[in-house]
């Protein structure tokens, strides 16, 4: 019970929870830019502690397990619910883990969720009107309630995601959660676990890691405040591992209030494209793109979509390709669900055609298939011999549609493959000429990809690419 810490222990809580709260701001909102809205609006004030417990091997593989602590705020103009379960009147808050490494982010973990049971009146986000004396279940307008990390990483209080419908906030406080493997060690059950390696100090040189936290309420969403509810935290990784609790992880700088964990990618890199969609009847998704020059003729296409509150979930995502490009290393990283959830792990499968690179997951015949689901960063990569443009990428949505929310795939601004030359013009002069000629003539025969010459794509430079040259020769568009 939270009531645990109330009045006798209240002081020594809100001193511990001070560090790192002194500079936070509340931004209201949506997605901490818009102005404040009428009704309830909780985000996530802080994200002000970390727990972490005893590491364990599970299938072969060496995990850690962490907990972060959140500070909710009600920057809105009414107070907000906090009932307990069985009620659906509180917030349920999940736990991620993301890592920013060679130009592209990652989720390398994640948790179960937290459910809300009182609300301390606190004033981390300014001037508070309390809903009532002691821990309420109600938090007033401009209140702060704590939950320290060891309370998000409590076993006996953290749910499954699965039957919570982000989009709505809409849950049944009696449902059942999945079944945990007895195989599961049990320090790892239910808490954000993270592999090892990835994040070794010593195999992860250059890498940045950020917390990210998100509250879930039926209220807050009903008043359309439900797209500024999650919060990032930058941490570092200390060097020395522990058998008993794993690498030490140390929060760094403010929290981003309002910003979901996508934003870091582009704070460390501020070419990053991020692009908000938002689906008819349902949620939101964040597409992030970015175009990495390797300086040998090649691009390095990196693309994450973050699911912040879409019931409907991603099922496809595919970048579209304009004539000449070449692909190669095509590739995808999602988050192990391996702390109890039943999800399964399966990757997307991918293919390349002369007009797309495309990711699917598996059909919702499958219900417990690996969707794009909601508080969740996918990622996406491959190298194209084409340089960047603005583009649209294409995003399917897993769940079908209904009435209420009938598209079947939305679009975002994303940085994609373009020819700006004309077929044949290899130096991309704007002429098809002699130079052109020698180029393509110094490439005869094999030629591996990415093969500018190669023309028609077929591996090698021969006749068919030679007169597909001539036709282009001279200027024109």
């Amino acid at each position: 019970m939270k009531a645990r810490i109330l009045l006798g222990t209240l002081t020594a809580v809100g001193m511990a929870l001070c560090v790192g709260q002194m500079t936070a701001t509340a931004v209201p909102g949506e997605g901490g830019t818009a102005d404040s809205q009428a009704g309830p609006d909780v985000i996530v004030g802080e994200i002000p502690d970390i727990a972490r417990y005893g590491p364990a091997t599970y299938n072969g593989v060496e995990y850690a397990s962490y907990a972060f602590g959140s500070t909710s705020c009600n920057v809105g103009s009414t107070q907000l619910q906090w009932q307990p379960n069985p009620s659906n009147l509180h917030p349920t808050i999940p736990q991620n883990l993301y890592r920013v490494k060679d130009g592209a982010i990652e989720q390398i973990g994640l948790g179960w969720c937290k459910h809300g049971f009182c609300a301390l009146q606190q004033t981390l986000c300014g001037t508070c009107t309390p809903a009532g004396s002691g821990c309420p279940t109600v938090l007033g307008v401009g209140c702060s309630d704590p939950y320290t990390a060891t309370l998000n990483g409590n076993q006996s209080d953290l749910k499954g995601r699965g039957p919570i419908n982000a989009s709505t906030g809409y849950f049944s406080g009696t449902y059942t959660d999945p079944t945990i493997p007895s195989t599961l060690p049990t320090s790892l059950q239910k808490r954000v676990i993270v592999a090892r390696a990835d994040l070794d100090p010593a195999l992860n040189v250059g890498a940045q890691y950020f917390a990210e936290c998100q509250y879930i309420h039926i209220d807050d969403a009903t008043a359309g405040n439900d797209n500024n509810n999650a919060s990032y935290r930058k941490l570092t990784v200390g060097s020395t591992w522990s058998t008993q609790l794993g690498f030490p992880l140390t929060l760094s700088g403010s929290t981003a209030q309002g910003q979901p964990a996508i934003m870091a990618w582009k704070v460390v890199h501020a070419d990053v494209v991020a692009t908000n969609v938002d689906v008819t009847g349902d949620g939101r998704f964040i597409v992030g793109s970015r175009a990495i020059d390797n300086g040998n003729g090649t691009w390095r296409y990196e693309f994450a979509v973050q699911n912040l509150n879409s019931d409907r979930c991603g099922g496809s995502f595919s970048v579209p390709l304009p004539a000449g490009a070449v692909v190669t290393n095509v590739g995808f990283k999602s988050p192990k669900y391996l702390n109890g959830e039943t999800y399964t792990n399966a990757p997307w499968t991918s293919s390349v055609t002369s007009s797309a690179v495309t990711w699917t997951c598996e059909a919702n015949t499958n219900a417990n298939a690996n969707a794009l689901r909601w508080s969740t960063i996918y990622s996406f990569r491959f190298t194209c011999n084409l340089a960047p443009t603005s583009g649209t990428s294409t995003l399917g949505l897993w769940k079908s549609a209904t009435s209420g929310s009938p598209q079947t795939s939305v679009s975002a601004t994303a940085q994609v493959p373009a020819n700006p030359c004309r077929m044949g013009d290899l130096d991309c002069n704007g002429v098809v000429d002699g130079a052109d000629l020698g180029t393509l003539l110094s490439s005869w025969g094999a030629c591996a990809a990415p093969c500018a010459s190669d023309l028609d794509g077929n591996g090698v430079v021969n006749g068919a690419d030679l007169g597909i040259q001539l036709a282009q020769w001279g200027t024109g568009s």
